[in-house]
């Protein structure tokens, strides 16, 4: 190693990182760099991150009047159009600045009465492009035009502002060890359509509070012209999704979370766009570039969306005042970034496999996109202390949890995402008797030191069309037949087993934070589709069917009471605030793993037919257990074959010295045990 490189800790605390100590030191200095540029020019990054209120529409409460400003250096002429001045292309021109803005200014004493609460708009742009009515950059809210079907500014600016009361909510112990209930609005209820804001908050919310997750995760929030994209082909970035619900709607649901004790983060989508023309940003000044590269670097060709230039300040501006706009004007708690290893790498991960470290730091590595994301999360953190930024990437880029001056990204968390797609393809691949518990322990305890993992068995990835549920590839169609209580079904009793077991490991052992999808606690019996022309724009499979999970006669609910217990007692005893687990036993013999984590002794006993009665397993510590969880329970549809009643007391072994346990360890059995004495 150079000896003028300083060794930044997270080169000092992993030695297989020793040969790029220089990369990682210039991945630092980039950041730095960039950040005392904006402190420089801009007093902090704060304040640069302020342009959501210079941009866009703003009030001006010493003229009396609303400020319009866009963007957009190449274009030739701008004017704004709406149902103000019915829609005339001359009638409100821009003038343009030095820097590329051009700006508006429309005095209540001519326009109050005409551009008001819920007007419509547009601006005319030309360019070399063409003449185009386009939809401002910062635009906070755009509605689809029933007519054209397209999709128009909305001038949200009602007389009352909206009053929040979640002014003592703080996402502390959110941050600490969140429990994450992932969710769409859009198919969390029961009809065949569109769910709004007001009634997640009313039927949905109670769910999740009494389930005992504390944060929820929601996707599709900023506005998308396709309903289909799950919200991942984002047009308007400021915008709340208007086939939702209003502002003052989605305002109102972030409150009512917060007055329950639950922190509310988003699905950010800030690495990558839609391309569509009249909905988005895509060639917006006619210079072929402005938001997105030019020519093929600006395109994702899988995705067929626009990738930002990272580079050019004012897009890097733009996307920082998004991530500053949502946790101030909607009190976001963080955010999950959505797609980073499509942003960190230019092959955007593509049909790549990461087998050795030059791969995240050698060559095709993006790093103004690594810059902004450095960025985000020191506004985030600096904004709200207590925010929570979750990675999604499939890369496993060392430090990406790890402070920019550890030498890191800064984000507080990754998805554990090679967990589900684990456990989904021993399900596919292998028998039952053929599941190997060493490779079990490895795949769930397998991360990087010091850098905090979600663990999840499913997210909405394996929800999707074109995949499956871990409830139905472990039941599949038999779930339609056999769900009913006294219905007898060997393959319903093994995947109602195999599901409470694989998601107790999950939690217990798999990360410091988890996930769950929105209906996965109880097994949703079907996939995820949303309408399109292939399902003849059918919603039926686009919503969630609580009312199976709330039947009586139907074993769901045992799915649910086991999910809900599970979930309560993790968070009593903070396992996932705690170290990472100890292995105590592993039995390949019998399919069983023992292991202790914050004081908890987990036992799974995986086997298909092997029952063991008085099985022996060391302890750590002597004393009186007892049983707090156990998956057979019959009120999770299990046989009810282990006494709950029973205590435990350690024996001393032959040693003198070492202290075991004797337990019943049932099959396809996971047992939770606490010390009490």
């Amino acid at each position: 190693m150079p000896e003028n490189i300083k060794v930044l800790p997270l080169v000092a605390e992993d030695p297989w990182l020793e040969p790029y100590a220089q990369d990682i030191q210039e991945r630092y200095n980039r950041y730095k760099d960039k950040l005392n540029d904006i402190r420089s020019n801009f007093g902090s990054l704060t304040q640069f991150a302020d342009a959501y209120l210079h941009l866009g529409f703003n009030y001006d409460t010493n003229l009396k009047g609303w400020h319009y400003r866009e963007w957009a250096p190449s274009a030739h002429q701008l004017f704004l159009v709406g149902d103000f001045n019915d829609w005339s292309r001359t009638a409100n021109p821009l003038t343009k600045n030095i820097n590329g803005i051009w700006e508006l200014f429309l005095p209540d004493t001519q326009y109050k009465n005409t551009f008001k609460h819920l007007s419509k708009f547009k601006v005319h742009v030309i360019s070399n492009n063409g003449s185009h009515d386009r939809i401002p950059a910062y635009v906070r809210c755009a509605i689809q035009n029933e007519e054209t079907k397209g999709f128009d500014g909305q001038h949200w600016a009602p007389e009352k502002e909206f009053k929040w009361t979640d002014g003592g909510f703080e996402p502390t112990n959110q941050k600490k060890e969140p429990v994450i209930y992932e969710c769409h609005i859009g198919l969390a209820q029961e009809k065949e359509g569109v769910g709004s804001f007001k009634e997640f908050q009313e039927i949905v919310l109670p769910r999740v509070k009494k389930l005992g997750y504390n944060t929820l995760q929601i996707m599709a929030i900023q506005e998308h012209p396709y309903y289909g994209s799950y919200g991942y082909h984002v047009s308007n970035l400021f915008a709340v999704s208007s086939r939702f619900g209003s502002p003052d709607e989605l305002k109102e649901l972030v409150n009512a979370a917060h007055n329950m004790g639950i922190a509310v983060i988003m699905d950010l989508v800030h690495s990558h766009a839609v391309k569509n023309f009249g909905e988005g940003l895509i060639d917006f000044d006619g210079s072929g570039g402005q938001y997105f590269h030019a020519g093929d670097k600006g395109t994702h060709e899988l995705w067929d969306s626009k990738l930002y230039n990272y580079g050019q300040p004012e897009v890097l501006q733009f996307l920082l005042s998004n991530v500053k706009f949502w946790l101030e004007e909607y009190h976001f708690d963080g955010y999950r970034f959505d797609g980073i290893t499509s942003m960190l790498y230019y092959h955007h991960g593509n049909y790549m496999d990461f087998d050795h470290y030059d791969k995240y730091f050698k060559n095709l590595i993006d790093y103004e996109s690594i810059t902004y994301l450095q960025l985000a999360n020191h506004l985030i953190h600096e904004i709200k202390p207590n925010a929570i930024s979750i990675a999604e990437d499939m890369s496993g880029m060392p430090g990406l949890c790890r402070t920019n001056e550890e030498g890191g990204l800064d984000f507080d968390f990754r998805l554990g995402m090679g967990i589900p797609d684990y456990w989904i393809k021993i399900l596919k691949e292998k028998r039952d008797e053929d599941w190997d518990i060493f490779e079990i322990w490895n795949v769930l305890s397998n991360r990087r030191w010091k850098e905090r993992t979600i663990a999840y068995c499913e997210s909405h990835d394996q929800a999707l069309v074109g995949d499956k549920t871990l409830a139905f590839w472990l039941m599949d169609q038999e779930m339609y037949w056999h769900m009913k209580i006294g219905d007898e079904s060997i393959v319903i009793e093994r995947g109602i087993a195999l599901h409470k077991m694989i998601r107790l490991i999950t939690i217990s052992l798999g990360g410091e934070g988890y996930l769950n999808f929105i209906g996965n606690e109880f097994g949703h019996p079907e996939w995820l589709d949303f309408p399109r022309e292939g399902n003849n724009w059918s919603y039926k499979h686009a919503r969630r069917q609580w009312s199976i999970a709330d039947n009586p006669d139907l074993k769901y609910k045992f799915l649910q009471n086991f999910d809900q217990d599970m979930v309560q007692l993790i968070q009593k005893e903070h396992t996932l605030l705690a170290l990472p687990a100890q292995q105590l036993n592993m039995d390949s013999s019998n399919n069983v793993i023992i292991f202790e984590r914050n004081n908890l002794i987990f036992i799974f006993n995986f086997s298909t037919n092997q029952s063991i009665f008085d099985y022996r397993f060391f302890v750590p510590h002597s004393g009186e257990y007892k049983i707090v969880l156990n998956s057979d329970n019959i009120k999770y549809g299990g046989h009810g074959r282990v006494d709950e009643s029973v205590s435990y007391f350690t024996q001393t072994y032959i040693d003198q010295v070492s202290q075991y346990l004797r337990v019943y360890v049932t099959n396809r059995t996971g047992l939770v045990l606490k010390k009490i004495n």
